[in-house]
């Protein structure tokens, strides 16, 4: 691994629930970079938001033979330490509060915070 950029920020931008077949990769890829000693976070905005609703993730796959639903790739990603930060106003937007989500999504965190990880020369980002 690039010793000069050991984080990796990872936002979900275009992540829809209504299409599932582009959602299992973000998670594999946070899975892959945490599980190579990299520090993780993903950022859930727009609709991705919905995924932390519960039972919205744990009905979605990704593949038609639904080994391994979209919430089993992200209990992966955060049995691996990968951190997941949620958009307060995306929340908002989609009439959804802090308290029905997931667990791991206990933290707020928006454009400002993942700016800073694009900005910061120890991180590397990607956009789902």
């Amino acid at each position: 691994m690039n010793e000069a950029a050991t984080n990796l920020a990872i936002l979900l931008w275009a992540c829809d629930p209504d299409d599932p077949v582009r959602l299992a990769t973000p998670f594999f890829h946070a899975s892959a970079a945490a599980a190579m000693g990299a520090q993780v976070e993903v950022y859930f905005t727009a609709r991705s938001v919905l995924l932390l609703e519960p039972g919205v993730a744990e009905s979605l796959y990704a593949a038609t033979d639904r080994r391994k639903s979209i919430h089993g790739y992200m209990r992966e990603a955060a049995a691996h330490g990968a951190r997941f930060f949620v958009c307060g106003d995306a929340l908002a937007a989609h009439g959804l509060s802090r308290d029905v989500l997931a667990p791991q999504a206990a933290e707020l965190a928006g454009a400002v915070s993942f700016i800073d990880r694009v900005m910061d020369p120890g991180w590397r980002t990607l956009t789902y």
